[in-house]
C-alpha cells in the first residue's frame, strides 16, 4: 500500500446515489508530509491484524519507528511477513514487535514505554520472536534482518523510550463471537482495552486513539448514523466498545489524556481473514466465489452497511493522532463513506468485479437464511464531523476498494 495514495477519485454510491470523494490537497496529505519530516515514534496494538498491518506497512513507508504488539489470537504472522516485503529491509529495521497479550498488564507497560512493576522473569522472551510453527525462523529471519527487539524484563524501560502515539487496533470484533463467549469480549475488549489505555497514561503519550465501533449505535433507527446519537447495545460486542468511549472519556477528564475514538464501519480490504466462523462478510464470499462455492445471506438480503475501504480507516488513524485542532481531540468520529449497500447489492457488485477480474469466473446466486442474533438491519454513516474537525475525506469507495481486494485475494490464491 503506498502511503500517498490520496488520488482524486469519484464514483458511484452503489446504493444509487453519486458520492464524491474530493481529491486532497488534503489533511491527510499535510500530515503525511510533516511525518516524513519530522518522524515519530507509535504503537500498534493489533498489529498482525488486518487493520494494524495497514497501519504498520504506512507508517512504516512513511519513515516512522513503530513498535507492535500481538498475540496472534486473530493477527497472523503472514501479514507481518507481507508488510516486511512490501516496506524492505531498511524502513523494517525502524519495527520493533512484542509478542504479549493486552490482558497482561507489563505488555501493556512495554509497548508503551511506561515504567514496568516488578515484570516476571522470561516476559521479554516472546518479545520480537515471529516463530514458525515448525521452530523455524517464521518472518522474521535472524535477528539482524528482524525488527529490533524490546528489552523486557525486570528493568524499567527509559522515559525516552515512551512512544508518542498509540494506535489501539487490538480487540476481539465479532457479534456473534461475543455472544458465544460474552466473558472472553469483556476480558480483551474492556479489561485489555483499560489495561492499554492506564499504560498510555503512565508512559505519558501524546493521543491515543482507539478503534470503536459502529456497532455502539445498537437500536437507534437514525439514517445516517451522527455520532451523538446512540441507542440500546445489541450484542455484548457492542456493549464493549460503547464502555471504550466512557473510559477514554473519564481518562480524558482526570488525567488529562488526549484520546480520540474511531467508530469504524465494516472494514475492508487486503489480508483480512476470510477463515473461521467469525469471518467478515467480504472475505468470506470472496473466498467462496473463488471456490466456485454458493454464499449465504443471513436473512433477506436488504440488510446494509456503509462498507470502508481499509485505506480509508488508515488515513482516519493518522489523522486522528496527528491532528493540532484542540476542537478535534477527546473526540469519537464516525469512518466510513456515507454510502449504504444492501448484501444483496454487495454481493451482485462482488460477482461482476470477479468476472471483470477472471473472465473464467461462473456467477452463483446465493442462498438466503435465518437473521442473526445481535445484527443490526441498516448502517449508515455521516461522516461530516470527521470531515470537519479532522479533515477527513474517503479516498475509496465500495467498488474502488473491492477491486483492489478481489485482485489480492485473486493474486493470493494463484489464480490471476
Amino acid at each position: 500500500m503506498s502511503a500517498e495514495d490520496d488520488k482524486a477519485s469519484t464514483g458511484m454510491g452503489l446504493a444509487g446515489a453519486l458520492t464524491p470523494l474530493r481529491a486532497s490537497a488534503s489533511a491527510y496529505a499535510l500530515a503525511c508530509a510533516q511525518l516524513k519530516q519530522t518522524p515519530r515514534r507509535w504503537l500498534v496494538t493489533g498489529v498482525a491484524g488486518f487493520i494494524g498491518s495497514h497501519l504498520l506497512e504506512t507508517l512504516l513507508l512513511l519513515g516512522q519507528e513503530v513498535r507492535g504488539l500481538d498475540n496472534f489470537l486473530t493477527g497472523h504472522r503472514h501479514n507481518l511477513e507481507q508488510v516486511r516485503a512490501s516496506v524492505g529491509e531498511q524502513a523494517w529495521r525502524r519495527f520493533t514487535f512484542i509478542e504479549g497479550d493486552i490482558r497482561d498488564t507489563q505488555a501493556c507497560a512495554r509497548g508503551c514505554g511506561a515504567p514496568l512493576q516488578a515484570a516476571k522473569a522470561g516476559d521479554a522472551e516472546a518479545d520480537n520472536k515471529i516463530d514458525a510453527p515448525d521452530g523455524g525462523s517464521g518472518c522474521c529471519g535472524s535477528m539482524a534482518g528482524r525488527g529490533r527487539a524490546d528489552p523486557g524484563g525486570p528493568v524499567a524501560v527509559a522515559a525516552s523510550d515512551a512512544v508518542d502515539y498509540v494506535l489501539h487496533q487490538a480487540a476481539l470484533g465479532s457479534v456473534s463471537r461475543s455472544l458465544d463467549d460474552p466473558l472472553l469480549c469483556h476480558a480483551v475488549n474492556v479489561s485489555g482495552f483499560l489495561n492499554i489505555l492506564a499504560a498510555a497514561r503512565d508512559a505519558g503519550v501524546r493521543r491515543f486513539v482507539y478503534a470503536a465501533s459502529s456497532a455502539t449505535y445498537g437500536d437507534h433507527p437514525a439514517l445516517p448514523k451522527v455520532e451523538q446519537h446512540i441507542g440500546a447495545p445489541l450484542s455484548p460486542y457492542a456493549l464493549s466498545k460503547y464502555v471504550n468511549e466512557l473510559y477514554a472519556q473519564v481518562y480524558a477528564r482526570c488525567y488529562a489524556m488526549q484520546t480520540v475514538g474511531l467508530r469504524y464501519f465494516n472494514v475492508f480490504g487486503p489480508r483480512q481473514d476470510p477463515l473461521g466462523a467469525y469471518a467478515a462478510v467480504i472475505p468470506r464470499w470472496i473466498a467462496a466465489m473463488l471456490a466456485d462455492e454458493s454464499v449465504r445471506i443471513h436473512g433477506d438480503g436488504a440488510t446494509s452497511r456503509d462498507f470502508c475501504f481499509v485505506h480509508n480507516a488508515v488515513q482516519a488513524n493518522i489523522l486522528a493522532a496527528t491532528g493540532t485542532d484542540p476542537a478535534a481531540v477527546n473526540q469519537v468520529y464516525n469512518v466510513a463513506v456515507n454510502a449504504r449497500t444492501s448484501l444483496t447489492q454487495l454481493h451482485a457488485t462482488m460477482q461482476q468485479l470477479l468476472l471483470a477480474a477472471r473472465p473464467q469466473h461462473v456467477s452463483r446466486s446465493p442462498h438466503y437464511g435465518e437473521f442473526r442474533p445481535g445484527d443490526v438491519r441498516h448502517s449508515q454513516a455521516d461522516i461530516a464531523k470527521a470531515a470537519r474537525l479532522l479533515g477527513y475525506v474517503p479516498t475509496h469507495d465500495l467498488a474502488q476498494g473491492l477491486r483492489q481486494t478481489i485482485a489480492w485475494y485473486v493474486a493470493q490464491a494463484g489464480l490471476a
